[in-house]
């Protein structure tokens, strides 16, 4: 039987798709959708990784270490147990951290704030201990805020108070209104509530708020300006709480593709903190999981 070469791989898994790299020239790149992702049961979790693994490594190869960024890891507590599981069923050394905590390294930096605007929206830091700290990712409901959701709630809220006031619907009030298939603004409540992926459903109407703003709407500007400096806000938080915040990595569909929320962002972040580096990521996440794996081969140095 023939030897197989032994790869670094770096998982990335999303809460819509899971990104698979392997280092070493093994030409593994493989992407698939997240479905069957379950963080919080960790034997479930670990199998269908194992299975990922397998799947996606070509043959002739095998992992030397493998290092997973997963959606919804939100504690360490939770990675360690899936880190467990994963590295009894793969006898290879491995790693479990949150998603956001891969930007940081796939940006070719040791240290530093990953942020990410997406859907949701979280920053993650490392305090000087090495002890990684979580701010954000409450999901749409109770936070998210700066996210495509959070902005939608807050969008909806901003229509809501308009209305309370006897202004007129404006072009932010017309586009939600239109966006959710509703007649009026106080239709919007309902149409909010009967969601039954909150995150996803509110998520994917959040082109609306910057079209309106760019149509000229005070309230949707006023919108994204508050989900810049919420955004601003989490890196202060973990600054407050000792974590080195001089660079961010920015990442997520939403602040990126929206330049708008992005500059509301960084100057924000300066105002507040005029020492932190904004960076946009330029990589795929995943490349900070293989990263992360290649790091878990090195020697210990004493």
């Amino acid at each position: 039987m023939q030897d197989s070469t032994p790869v670094a791989v770096g998982i990335d898994v999303g809460g819509t798709k899971t990104h698979l790299r392997a280092g070493a020239g093994s030409g593994a790149d493989h992407v698939r959708t997240s479905s069957g992702w379950r963080p919080h049961n960790p034997v479930a979790a670990a199998a269908w990784l194992t299975a990922l693994v397998h799947d996606a490594l070509p043959s002739g190869t095998r992992p030397s270490a493998v290092a997973v960024g997963g959606h919804a890891c939100e504690t360490p507590r939770q990675c360690e147990a899936l880190r467990v599981a994963l590295q009894e069923r793969l006898q290879v050394p491995c790693l479990v951290v949150g998603d956001a905590e891969l930007l940081v390294p796939a940006a070719g930096l040791d240290r530093g704030v990953g942020l990410v605007a997406g859907t949701g929206s979280v920053a993650v830091g490392r305090l000087a201990d090495g002890s990684p700290v979580q701010v954000g990712g409450w999901g749409a409901v109770l936070g998210d805020e700066g996210g495509g959701a959070g902005l939608v709630r807050e969008a909806a809220r901003a229509v809501w108070a308009a209305h309370d006031r006897g202004e007129a619907p404006d072009a932010l009030a017309d586009r939600l209104v239109a966006a959710f298939g509703v007649r009026e603004v106080p239709a919007l409540g309902a149409a909010l509530e009967s969601a039954t992926d909150v995150s996803a459903e509110w998520g994917r109407h959040a082109p609306v708020v910057f079209a309106a703003a760019a149509d000229g709407s005070l309230i949707a500007r006023e919108v994204i300006a508050d989900g810049g400096r919420a955004l601003a806000a989490l890196v202060v938080r973990l600054a407050e709480r000792g974590a080195f915040v001089d660079d961010v990595v920015i990442a997520g569909s939403t602040i990126l593709r929206q330049p708008a929320l992005y500059e509301a962002f960084a100057s924000a972040l300066a105002s507040a903190l005029p020492s932190a580096r904004p960076h946009r990521l330029g990589v795929p996440p995943v490349q900070g999981a293989v990263a992360l794996a290649q790091s878990l081969l090195r020697p210990v140095s004493r």
